[in-house]
C-alpha cells in the first residue's frame, strides 16, 4: 500500500527587540542566568503589563512578508497555564484574535515552485528557561517575557524535504527583514511539528503526531523520514498509532516518546484584562510596510538580473545573511559584481576557513574588499597578487598600501613584457624545440619564466599572448 505524510508545522519566533513583550526588562542571548529580569516577570503583586511598540510592528513586518492579513486592532488573551516556568501562572498571548491571517511562502523544490499555507501569526510572551538536573531543577528568568510570534503553516507539506525548505525558507525570511535572529541552535527560532500518515488517496488524514523542538534543519528532515518509516510499520502491522509528543533523539537518530495525549488541554482562555485593545491606523501599518528590509526573493532576482550573477551564486550569497550584507556594502564601492562575489565565495571564505575566523571576526572591510577587486579589474594587480593582497587585509591592512609597500603594481606594458618574452625566448631555445615538437607544456614554462622575469609584475594574460604570438613566429 502506498501512504501519504501530511505535515504541520508550529514556529515560534522570538522578535528582535531590545526588551521583553510586556516589560521594559532587557534580554541578551549570552547574558548570565537571571539578569534580565524585572518586577513585572517575575509577576511582583501590584505589577502590569505595558505592551511593546517595536515587537508589534515585527509581527506586522512578518505577517506583511508571508502575505498575510494584518488585524489592526490588537487584542490579547489570557492562557491559564501553571507551570513553573510563567511565574503568574498564565502567558499573555493572542489566541482567538492572531494579528495576522490566511497567508502563504514558497518553496522551491526540485524546480517547482509550491505554495505552502500559513494559518496564523499571533504574538505572545516566552517562558523561562529550565534545567533539569540528576535531583534537582534550576530555572533561568531570562527568556521569561521575551516576545514571540507563532507561525502556524496549514497542513500543505507531504514530505521531509518540503518541511525542511519551508523552515529553510522561513529562516532565511525573518532573518533577512531584522524580525528575529532565527537561529536554532540559540533557541531564537524553534520548530514544533504535526505529522499523520493515511493511504494515498483517501480523503481523511491520520492520527496526528506532534514532534517537539526540533534544532536543525537537518534534524526535520531526519525526523520526518524516521516518524514516516515508523507509522508506516505500525499501519502494515495493523497497529493503532497513539496521538503522542515525541521529541528527536540526536544520538540514535530516532523519535522518542514524550508523553501521550488523552485530548487538548482546556487552558481556559479569556480575553486579558490588563490589556486593553489597540487600534493601529492604516498609515501607521502602510509606514512600517513601506520601511521594510529587502526580502530575499527580491535581493536574489536583483543579484540575477541587475548584477549578472548566475542563480547558483546569487543563492549562495542569500544562504548567510552576514555574506550578503558584506556583498551588499562591497558592491557600493566598486562595479564588478560577478569578480566581487567569485572573491567573496571563494578566496575570502577559503581563508577565513583556513584561519578559524567568520566574516565578523576578521577585520577585513567591504570597503577593503571592493579596493582589492578595483585592483585587479584594472589589471593594477593580477588575480594572484590579489590573493596575497587579501591575506594581509584580512588582519586590517589596507589594500592599497600593501601594494605600494610590495611593489605589486602589474605591468600591462605590452613594449616592456614583449622585451622580457624575446629573452626568455633567446635564454630557452631548448624550450621552443619542444613546443614545436608538441609538448604543450613547454609555452607554460615559457610563460612563467617571463613572469620571473618580472618579479610577478608581468599582466599573466598579455604575457601568455605574447610568448604565443612569438612562438608561432619561430
Amino acid at each position: 500500500m502506498e501512504y501519504q505524510m501530511t505535515i504541520g508545522i508550529e514556529i515560534h519566533m522570538e522578535l528582535n527587540t531590545k526588551t521583553k513583550m510586556f516589560s521594559g526588562a532587557p534580554y541578551h542571548f549570552k547574558a548570565e542566568a537571571n539578569t534580565c529580569v524585572n518586577e513585572v516577570d517575575l509577576a511582583l503583586p501590584g505589577t502590569l503589563p505595558a505592551v511593546n511598540k517595536e515587537a508589534v510592528k515585527k509581527a506586522i513586518e512578518a505577517c506583511t512578508a508571508l502575505n498575510l492579513k494584518i488585524d489592526p486592532l490588537v487584542r490579547f488573551d489570557r492562557k491559564n497555564y501553571y507551570y513553573s516556568d510563567l511565574p503568574k501562572g498564565y502567558q499573555i498571548t493572542q489566541q482567538f484574535h492572531p494579528i495576522g491571517r490566511d497567508g502563504y511562502l514558497t518553496i522551491l523544490d526540485a524546480n517547482e515552485v509550491k505554495k505552502i499555507g500559513i494559518e496564523r501569526i499571533h504574538m505572545e510572551e516566552d517562558t523561562a528557561k529550565q534545567f533539569h538536573l540528576h535531583d534537582l531543577s534550576l530555572i533561568d528568568f531570562n527568556r521569561a517575557g521575551v516576545p514571540l510570534i507563532e507561525i502556524v503553516s496549514r497542513p500543505d507539506m507531504h514530505t521531509a524535504k518540503e518541511a525542511a525548505l519551508y523552515v529553510d525558507k522561513l529562516r532565511q525570511i525573518m532573518s533577512y527583514i531584522g524580525v528575529s535572529r532565527a537561529r536554532m541552535d540559540e533557541g531564537s527560532m524553534r520548530c514544533d511539528i504535526n505529522v499523520s500518515l493515511s493511504l494515498k488517496d483517501s480523503k481523511s488524514l491520520g492520527t496526528k503526531v506532534e514532534i517537539k523542538n526540533l534544532n536543525s534543519i537537518a534534524n526535520i528532515e531526519t525526523a520526518l523520514n524516521y516518524e514516516f518509516e515508523r507509522q508506516k510499520a505500525l499501519l502494515e502491522n495493523n497497529e493503532e498509532i497513539m496521538q503522542e509528543t515525541r521529541r528527536f533523539d540526536e544520538k540514535s537518530q530516532t523519535t522518542v516518546l514524550m508523553r501521550q495525549k488523552e485530548g487538548s488541554v482546556d487552558y481556559k482562555y479569556f480575553p486579558e484584562p490588563n490589556i486593553f485593545p489597540i487600534l493601529i491606523k492604516e498609515e501607521e501599518i502602510n509606514t512600517i510596510q513601506k520601511s521594510m528590509k529587502e526580502l530575499p526573493d527580491v535581493k536574489l532576482e536583483r543579484y540575477q538580473n541587475q548584477m549578472g550573477l548566475s542563480a547558483y551564486d546569487a543563492s549562495n550569497l542569500l544562504s548567510d545573511k552576514e555574506l550578503s550584507d558584506f556583498f551588499d556594502e562591497a558592491i557600493s564601492h566598486t562595479s564588478n559584481a560577478k569578480l566581487l562575489c567569485n572573491m567573496l565565495l571563494s578566496e575570502v571564505q577559503g581563508l577565513l576557513s583556513k584561519k578559524n575566523e567568520s566574516l565578523s571576526t576578521s577585520k577585513l572591510t567591504p570597503q577593503s574588499l571592493a579596493k582589492i577587486v578595483e585592483l585587479v579589474d584594472t589589471k593594477t594587480i593580477s588575480s594572484k597578487q590579489a590573493k596575497e593582497v587579501l591575506e594581509l587585509a584580512l588582519d586590517g591592512e589596507d589594500p592599497l598600501k600593501i601594494v605600494k609597500d610590495k611593489g605589486m603594481k602589474q605591468n600591462s606594458s605590452e613594449d616592456e613584457i614583449l622585451k622580457l618574452v624575446l629573452e626568455v625566448m633567446d635564454e630557452n631555445p631548448q624550450s621552443i624545440a619542444d613546443f614545436k615538437n608538441g609538448k604543450d607544456r613547454a609555452m607554460g614554462f615559457l610563460v612563467g619564466q617571463v613572469m620571473k622575469k618580472s618579479k610577478g609584475q608581468a599582466n599573466p594574460a598579455l604575457a601568455s599572448k605574447l610568448v604565443k604570438e612569438e612562438l608561432a613566429k619561430r
